[in-house]
């Protein structure tokens, strides 16, 4: 409610003073279209959010990152499981060896992630870039924890991403399940890049959520906000 206040009131600060019209710069505009290179803030998850209801504009801002994707057209693969507004990954920023499939919504999350937690999170804490993310997967359609009964996971509609590692351009491997626990500067890395997600995602769990995620992180856009 206090965020939806102030927004408000930013549109309603007298745009007209002095008889002259007033527009409001994009990092205090709730409706500037979200930028890929524009460092976070404030109204940054305000404006991912709107990805979920418009995938058009969702699509729009994925177009001017470097990643190499496509558009997947909507389709249900079972109950409770199915793809809408999702696009298939060859390539985010970095290399990703196999190719995968995410909501668009999450895509964006971890696009905004790489640029502005990951790559500086390595070469502040490693000294190296990120040349190469290596995952578990996306889409699945299952339930949490592949049980035969209960609630969907937020793989079954793309909408979740389970990375183990990452490569670095000197050729070092940084581990999530040898490294967590390690000693600096590895274990600092995963530790940022961890809590830094949390800007982005609304879902995100590492190794001292549960055993289940001892190896990798996970990261969602669902309906649940946590961060462990």
């Amino acid at each position: 409610m206090r965020l939806i206040a102030v927004l408000v009131l930013l549109l309603g600060i007298g745009f007209w003073s002095h008889g002259r019209y007033w527009t409001l710069a994009d990092h205090l505009n709730p409706w500037a279209p979200l930028t890929y290179e524009a460092a976070p803030d404030w109204l940054t998850r305000f404006k991912a959010a709107r990805f979920q209801s418009e995938p058009a504009a969702c699509q729009a801002f994925m177009a001017t990152t470097p990643w190499r994707f496509e558009a997947l057209p909507d389709r249900e693969t079972g109950p409770g499981c199915g793809l809408r507004n999702a696009i298939a990954v060859r390539q985010t920023s970095v290399a990703v060896g196999s190719s995968f499939t995410l909501s668009c919504p999450a895509a964006a999350s971890l696009a905004l992630w790489e640029r502005h937690v990951l790559q500086p999170a390595a070469q502040a804490t490693l000294g190296a870039d990120v040349r190469r993310l290596e995952h578990l997967g996306s889409y699945a359609c299952r339930n949490v924890y592949g049980r035969e009964s209960g609630s969907r996971s937020q793989h079954a509609s793309a909408d979740a991403l389970d990375i183990a590692g990452f490569v670095l351009t000197d050729g070092r491997r940084i581990s999530v399940l040898r490294q967590w626990g390690g000693d600096a500067p590895a274990s600092m890395f995963l530790r940022e890049v961890h809590q830094g997600a949390c800007r982005f995602f609304d879902g995100v769990l590492g190794p001292e959520y549960n055993q289940a995620h001892a190896d990798h992180f996970h990261f969602d856009s669902g309906r649940h906000r946590i961060c462990r």
